[in-house]
C-alpha cells in the first residue's frame, strides 16, 4: 500500500513540474540573420566607405575639414559615454556607432562653421536623436540628422547659405556659393565636371558625386546598405526632373546635375539607408527611397532652401512604421483566418 501511494506521489510530482521552455533572447532592431554581420562590422563598413568622402573634403578644404570633423567625432563620443553612463548601462562606445554619427553630422556641416556648430549637433545627436529613445537600435530618426536640424535652427547665420562663402586664404572653393545656391539665387549652372570630382564648395562631404558613388557601391556590395533605397531615390529624380525636360525643352541644368550637386548621393547611400530608421520589408525600402528622391526634389524646386536632404530623411524616418504596416508580406497559401 504504501509502495503504490509512493508512486502515485511520484507521478502527481512529476506532472505538476513545469515543461522547460527554449530560451529566447529579445534585443531591440536590426536583426540581423548573418553571424558576421555584427553592429560593429556594420559601423566599420561605413566608416571605409566615408574614406573617399573625407579624402576629398581635406582635399578641398584643408584642415578646416580636418577640425570640423575632429570636433564633431569627439563629442559624439564624449556625449555617448555620459549619456549611457547616466543610465546606469554599460557605455557602447565599442559598436562604433557614435563614431558614424560623429562622422555624418561632420561631413554634412560647412568646413568653416564654428566648433561649437558641430560639437552642439553632435550632443544632440546622440543625446537626443538615440539615448532618449532607449540606445541604437530603437531610435525613431536618423540621429545625425537630428543633430543637424538642431544647430540649423539654432545658429542659422552659422549654417544659412552665406556660411559656406568664406574668404580663405589659398582655398578659391571657399570664396565661392554652393552649385545648388547659385544655380537657385542667380540661374548659375556649376560644370558637370566640377560637381563629379569635386571642385566645388558645399558641405564637406557632399561635393564628390564620385566619392559618394564609390563609397555608396561599397556599402550596397558589403549589404550594409540596402540598394533598393538609393535606387529607387535616384530613380525618382532621374524621373521626376526628366519630366520637365521633355515637357519644356532641354536646358543647362540638366538632369545629372540634380544628381551630382549638393547632398543628394551622400544622403541617399549613406543616411536614407541607415538599417534603423528605414523599412524592414524590400517593397518598403523602394517607397522609403522613392518617397525621399521626391521630397528632395520639391524641396529643392518649391522651398526657399536650396538643399532638402536633411528633411526628407526626417520626414521620411516617420513614416517608416507605417511604411512597415502597409508592407508585411503575405505568408504562403494566404494570410490566417481567425474563427
Amino acid at each position: 500500500m504504501n509502495e503504490t501511494a509512493t508512486q502515485v506521489s511520484s507521478a502527481v510530482s512529476q506532472q505538476s513540474k513545469p515543461e522547460p521552455r527554449p530560451a529566447l533572447s529579445v534585443a531591440p532592431g536590426p536583426h540581423l540573420y548573418e553571424g558576421d554581420l555584427t553592429t560593429r562590422r556594420m559601423m566599420l563598413d561605413v566608416i571605409l566607405a566615408l574614406v573617399p568622402l573625407i579624402a576629398v573634403g581635406v582635399a578641398q578644404f584643408r584642415h578646416w575639414a580636418l577640425v570640423q570633423i575632429g570636433w564633431a567625432v569627439s563629442a559624439a563620443v564624449l556625449a555617448e559615454w555620459a549619456f549611457v553612463s547616466l543610465r546606469g548601462r554599460r557605455p557602447t562606445l565599442w559598436d562604433g556607432s557614435a563614431v558614424v554619427t560623429g562622422l555624418i553630422l561632420a561631413l554634412s556641416l560647412p568646413a568653416t562653421a564654428p566648433w561649437y556648430v558641430g560639437v552642439v549637433g553632435a550632443v544632440v545627436a546622440i543625446g537626443l536623436g538615440k539615448v532618449i529613445f532607449g540606445g541604437l537600435g530603437q531610435n525613431v530618426f536618423n540621429p545625425a540628422m537630428v543633430g543637424r536640424a538642431f544647430v540649423m535652427i539654432a545658429f542659422p547665420a552659422a549654417m544659412g547659405a552665406s556660411a559656406y562663402v568664406q574668404r580663405a586664404w589659398a582655398v578659391d572653393a571657399l570664396t565661392q556659393a554652393t552649385p545648388l545656391t547659385s544655380f537657385k539665387m542667380e540661374g548659375t549652372v556649376t560644370p558637370l565636371a566640377a560637381l563629379f570630382l569635386g571642385k566645388t564648395n558645399g558641405s564637406i562631404g557632399e561635393t564628390s558625386a564620385l566619392a559618394a558613388l564609390l563609397g555608396g557601391l561599397y556599402l550596397c556590395w558589403r549589404r550594409t546598405a540596402s540598394w533598393e533605397i538609393p535606387a529607387g531615390a535616384i530613380l525618382a529624380v532621374a524621373l521626376a526632373a526628366g519630366v520637365p525636360v521633355v515637357w519644356r525643352g532641354a536646358s543647362a541644368w540638366t538632369v545629372a546635375h540634380e544628381l551630382c550637386a549638393g547632398a543628394f548621393l551622400y544622403g541617399a547611400f549613406y543616411i536614407a539607408t541607415d538599417p534603423v530608421t528605414t523599412p524592414l520589408t524590400p517593397r518598403g525600402k523602394w517607397i522609403f527611397g522613392i518617397g525621399f528622391g521626391l521630397l528632395v526634389l520639391a524641396i529643392r524646386r518649391l522651398s526657399g532652401y536650396p538643399e532638402g536632404v536633411m528633411f526628407a530623411v526626417l520626414i521620411m524616418n516617420s513614416l517608416v512604421p507605417l511604411i512597415n504596416r502597409a508592407t508585411v508580406p503575405v505568408p504562403v497559401g494566404g494570410p490566417m483566418r481567425i474563427r
